[in-house]
C-alpha cells in the first residue's frame, strides 16, 4: 500500500472530546512546527456546552504559506468513539490513523488504504498517574510527544514552549515534561518512525506570530489606545475580553506605581455593558465591548444613543451562522444581511 509523502505540506486533524483538555496540546503541537519555522493554519472546531460534546482541530501545514483549508485530511488522530466511522472516512488514502489501542477494535472499522498507528495511550496514562482528571490531561501530551517523533518535530521546541507556558510553575512544568517523555519513547521503541509526512526546519514564517482572531482583536484595541472594556459573556467573542486583559496586564501598568491603566467590567448583560461603553466614550476614555449576533440587536436603543450624541463607541461583533440567535461555534462569516 501506497503512504502519502510530504515534508511541511500536508494535514494532520485532531478529533476529541471537549473539556478533557485537549484544545491547549493541539494548539502546542501547531505551534511547535510554527517556531520550527513553517507556517502553519490551525482550525478548531468545538461545540457549545462544558464538556463531552465532539471537537475537532485541524492544523494545515504549509510551508509556501498557504492559510486556506484544503481537501482531504493527510493524519488523522482519532481520540473520540463517538465521531470514529466519519473521522476515519475523512482520511485521504494513503493517509495515516493515530489511535489509543489499548482497547482493540473490530476490523472492520479500520480502511485498508489507511496505514494505521496504534499506540495504548489509556494503559499508558493509568500506569503512570492515580488521578482520573491527571490521566486525561497528561493523555494529550503523551499523544503529542509520540507525534513529535513520527512528524520529526524537534523536542527542545516543545520544551521551550513548556518552559514559556509554565514559567514560576516547576511542579506544572516536570509533570508535562514527563508526559512528553513518555509519549516520545513510546514511539521511539514501538513504533515506525518517521512517517511519510514530516517536518524539517525552515524559515518561511517572517515575521508571523500564532494568535486567534479573538486575541488579535484584543491585542489592536491595547494598541489602539483602549483603556475601558464592558462586556457580558457570549460565545464566540468572550475570549476577546480575556485577551484584553491578559494583554492589559502586561501592557497598562504603570511601571513606578503598579496602577492598573485600564478598567474591565463584565456587566450582568449586554444593554448594561454598551451603557457603560457608551458612558465611558462620553467621558473621554477609548472603550469598546465584545458580543455576537444576538447581543448587538440588545445593544441598538444604546448605539442609537451614541449615534445620536455623536459618542464614539467600538463594538466587535464576534459573528455566528445564522439564522436567528445562530451557531455560537460553527465559526464560518455568516451573519445573515436581510
Amino acid at each position: 500500500m501506497n503512504r502519502i509523502e510530504a515534508v511541511n505540506d500536508f494535514v494532520v486533524k485532531f478529533a476529541n472530546v471537549n473539556g478533557s483538555g485537549s484544545a491547549s496540546a493541539n494548539e502546542l503541537f501547531a505551534k511547535a512546527i510554527l517556531r520550527m519555522g513553517v507556517p502553519v493554519s490551525p482550525r478548531n472546531i468545538f461545540p457549545s456546552n462544558i464538556q463531552g460534546l465532539p471537537t475537532w482541530y485541524e492544523v494545515r501545514v504549509c510551508e509556501a504559506g498557504y492559510l486556506g483549508r484544503r481537501g482531504g485530511v493527510d493524519m488523522m488522530v482519532a481520540m473520540n468513539p463517538q465521531t470514529w466511522d466519519a473521522d476515519v472516512a475523512e482520511i485521504a488514502p494513503g493517509g495515516y490513523l493515530f489511535h489509543d489501542n489499548t482497547r482493540p477494535l473490530p476490523p472492520a472499522k479500520f480502511r485498508a488504504d489507511v496505514h494505521v498507528i496504534g499506540m495504548p495511550l489509556t494503559e499508558i496514562c493509568n500506569a503512570v498517574y492515580a488521578d482520573p482528571r491527571q490521566r486525561q490531561l497528561f493523555k494529550n501530551i503523551v499523544y503529542v510527544g509520540a507525534l513529535s517523533v513520527l512528524l520529526e518535530i524537534d523536542p527542545k521546541v516543545i520544551e521551550g514552549l513548556f518552559g514559556e507556558q509554565y514559567k514560576g510553575k516547576e511542579k506544572l512544568l516536570a509533570s508535562n515534561m514527563q508526559a512528553l517523555q513518555l509519549g516520545r519513547e513510546f514511539a521511539q521503541e514501538h513504533l515506525q518512525w518517521p512517517l511519510g509526512i514530516r517536518v524539517q526546519p525552515a524559515d518561511r514564517v517572517g515575521d508571523q506570530i500564532f494568535v486567534d482572531g479573538n486575541s488579535a482583536a484584543a491585542l489592536g484595541c491595547v494598541y489602539g489606545g483602549a483603556t475601558v472594556a464592558a462586556w457580558y459573556p457570549i460565545t464566540p467573542s468572550s475570549s476577546v475580553a480575556e485577551a484584553f486583559q491578559s494583554y492589559c496586564g502586561k501592557l497598562r501598568v504603570d511601571a513606578e506605581t503598579g496602577q492598573n491603566r485600564y478598567a474591565i467590567v463584565q456587566a450582568e448583560d449586554e444593554i448594561a455593558s454598551i451603557g457603560m461603553v457608551v458612558g465611558a466614550g462620553w467621558n473621554g476614555a477609548r472603550a469598546f465591548t465584545a458580543t455576537s449576533g444576538p447581543g448587538v440587536s440588545l445593544m441598538t436603543e444604546f448605539i442609537g444613543l451614541a449615534y445620536f450624541a455623536e459618542i464614539p463607541v467600538t463594538i466587535i461583533n464576534v459573528q455566528r451562522g445564522g439564522p436567528s440567535t445562530g451557531m455560537p461555534t460553527r465559526t464560518q462569516q455568516a451573519d445573515i444581511v436581510a
